[in-house]
């Protein structure tokens, strides 16, 4: 059996700034990496056999802080980026609001419907989530992987592995900052046996 163990990065400065963020990369603030170092302590138990993260510094560090001192190879792969937000990557909450409004509420509220501006679909990223799933459950027959990325990704093959369709993206729980989720896979059947778990985190806020 396979265990999944996905994860996505600590918080970094555009969260607090709530800034778009995709491809484009800000760093880890204090609190995130406090949250991924008390993950890992977390999962202090766990021997993983392999490490992925995305390309985004963000989610490499998240990782090393995670792992502590084990000292295993972590493979970056491009497909586990957040998704391509065009020209919205930088820009505040607000400022989206303000210059995007329809597209910015069916981003949020019908995903389905979402168009972007020079950036990626839900569809074009969703066909990468399963190419990148696909990849890694023929590289890895069973034991324990882990598995670091983003918010918007993380939705996306949640989606996937319930048979769900993009208008049901949002669907709770929401994916906070050092997230765990854990998916068990045998024989092309998925079981989640944790989804969107923060309790390592305790009373504290995260984004």
């Amino acid at each position: 059996m396979l265990n999944l163990y996905l994860v996505r990065h600590g918080q970094t400065e555009w969260n607090v700034q709530k800034r778009m963020q995709g491809w484009e990369n800000s760093n880890l603030t204090e609190l995130g990496k406090r949250n991924a170092i008390a993950l890992g302590e977390k999962l202090k138990a766990v021997t993983f056999d392999a490490v992925y993260t995305s390309t985004s510094g963000r989610t490499i560090e998240t990782a090393k802080l995670i792992m502590g001192n084990q000292n295993l190879h972590i493979e970056s792969d491009k497909n586990l980026r957040e998704m391509f937000l065009g020209k919205w990557e930088g820009k505040t909450d607000e400022e989206l609001k303000a210059l995007y409004p329809q597209q910015y509420n069916n981003f949020w509220e019908q995903p389905a419907d979402y168009k972007p501006f020079n950036g990626e679909t839900f569809e074009e990223l969703n066909n990468r989530v399963i190419l990148v799933l696909q990849n890694i459950i023929a590289n890895h027959k069973r034991g324990n992987v882990l598995v670091v990325s983003h918010s918007v990704f993380l939705k996306s093959l949640m989606m996937y592995v319930k048979g769900r369709e993009v208008k049901d993206l949002w669907a709770p729980p929401y994916v906070r900052d050092t997230s765990l989720t854990i998916v068990k896979i045998k024989d092309n059947t998925y079981k989640v046996v944790a989804e969107g778990d923060v309790t390592h985190l305790g009373s504290i806020k995260s984004i």
